[in-house]
């Protein structure tokens, strides 16, 4: 390249040469250079939310008579040109840099003073657009608001939405009934209705736990600066800064507990991952039943008919397979993973610093994505689309030995077994080989057989 291609930057370390057309500076470039394990950056919504504090920052040091004014409305400005247009290309600090996520509240801060350069004021990246601010405080910050808002936007609402559309799904075969399988293996008749019944209430609880966590996602460690301690913030800056987060956002942010706890430790983010582990784990359940059912559709149980989406097989033409199951299944896999780095990120904290917060950032910002867009897409391309397949249930009904449970109070345990092992032998309906073996009426034994009144049994249903 030719050097007109760049330009000098200086900042405490010396000269460092940025390509031309960059809004960052010295430090985000030595970044560039230093940190070469991997090329994928920062996810776009965590980089919006140290951009929010940028501009809160702005406006309370304004308020405060620490920032002059028009300096505050330029750094406001350039924020909001810079959420509007999303140049990701002047964001390019990997994951996988210093552990306090430095180089990224650098990055921004360049980003920031990069525009407003452009418009004929030079502003300082620490002096001014950093000032009241440590990236130890920003970073753990920008942490639990972006996380925080992605719940709240897109996860709750997904996860809603799939638990209506099942319920939903259900009610309008409330009719159907099925053989229930315990191991795998046929067990008592259940009403369709009450086994989606028990997906939605499996993400009823997701919620539950998610929400009952949000509150301590929404604590900001804000205000800490380089150790908790607040050096170099002034008194009444944290509580300004964050009531305007709180007013940019529409969401109730509040202030750390305690800013050394704050900055140390990751304990929220690691309990908030595990709910979304066992998030994943309940869309998993109900993605591998989906499968399950819809398996045929010859030689496979042809419950349902998930919706045929793209061909199956590059060589067998009449393949078609669940697809969206699959990839359920997989993203769900992603976030079970992901826990496992948040855990370990975690354990990164020493003394009065966490120094995994970048990688923390990533992984929990893309399990809420993975699982926001797994709901979705299992709801609209899966079960709101699906054919219930009713001939299957019932013909499956009629030959499960299983019914004989009801006989057991009036013929006892043994006997029925007996009959349970001819009908299934023979292949037959329990109904006729019990006349043959019992001395109980036709009308009678229709209605201890009535696979309705076992659905309806409530919790007497067999424990294996």
């Amino acid at each position: 390249m030719k050097s007109t291609q760049f330009r000098t930057e200086q900042d405490s370390m010396g000269e460092v040469k940025v390509p031309a057309h960059a809004l960052y500076g010295a430090q985000t470039q030595r970044a560039v250079e230093n940190f070469t394990i991997s090329s994928e950056p920062l996810p776009w919504n965590f980089l919006e939310a140290v951009l929010l504090i940028k501009s809160a920052a702005a406006r309370t040091n304004g308020e405060l008579g620490l920032l002059p004014e028009n300096y505050a409305q330029l750094i406001v400005a350039a924020v909001a040109a810079l959420r509007t247009t999303r140049p990701t290309e002047q964001f390019p600090v990997s994951i996988f840099q210093t552990g306090s996520g430095t180089s990224t509240n650098m990055n921004v801060n360049e980003v920031i003073v990069g525009i407003v350069r452009a418009q004929g004021t030079e502003l300082s990246p620490n002096d001014h657009v950093n000032l009241g601010q440590s990236s130890n405080d920003v970073i753990p910050t920008a942490i639990h608001l972006s996380a925080a808002i992605a719940v709240s936007r897109s996860l709750l609402p997904a996860i809603g939405d799939l638990a209506r559309i099942i319920r939903s799904c259900g009610a309008a075969h409330n009719d159907v009934i099925k053989t229930a399988r315990t191991h795998l293996m046929d067990a008592l008749p259940i009403f369709l209705q009450s086994e989606m019944d028990g997906w939605a209430a499996q993400l009823d609880e997701c919620i539950e736990r998610i929400q009952s966590a949000l509150s301590r996602l929404q604590r900001l460690p804000l205000g800490g600066t380089a150790v908790g301690s607040g050096v170099n913030c002034h008194p009444g800056f944290a509580a300004k800064a964050i009531a305007q987060l709180s007013l940019d956002t529409s969401m109730p942010f509040t202030q750390a507990l305690s800013l050394y706890k704050g900055l140390s430790s990751l304990d929220t983010v690691v309990e908030f991952s595990g709910h979304l582990k066992t998030c994943a784990v309940a869309l998993t359940k109900i993605a591998n039943d989906l499968r399950w059912m819809n398996s045929g559709p010859l030689t496979g149980f042809g419950e349902i008919t998930l919706p045929a989406l793209q061909p199956g097989s590059s060589i067998m033409p009449a393949k078609v397979n669940p697809v969206i199951p699959e990839a359920v299944c997989m993203a769900a896999a992603q976030v079970i993973g992901n826990d496992t780095v948040i855990t370990l990120a975690g354990i990164g904290g020493n003394f009065q610093l966490n120094t995994m917060l970048p990688v923390a950032a990533a992984n929990i910002l893309q399990s809420i994505d993975l699982l926001a867009g797994s709901a979705r897409t299992l709801g609209e391309k899966a079960v709101a689309t699906m054919t219930v397949n009713r001939e299957v249930y019932d013909r499956a009904l009629s030959l499960n030995p299983i019914l004989v449970t009801a006989l057991n109070p009036v013929i006892g345990y043994l006997k029925a077994a007996e009959i349970a092992k001819i009908a299934q032998k023979e292949q037959r309906p329990v109904l006729d080989v019990a006349l043959e073996h019992t001395d109980i009426p036709r009308q009678e034994l229709k209605r201890l057989l009535d696979p309705r009144n076992l659905a309806e049994g409530g919790g007497k249903e067999a424990s294996a």
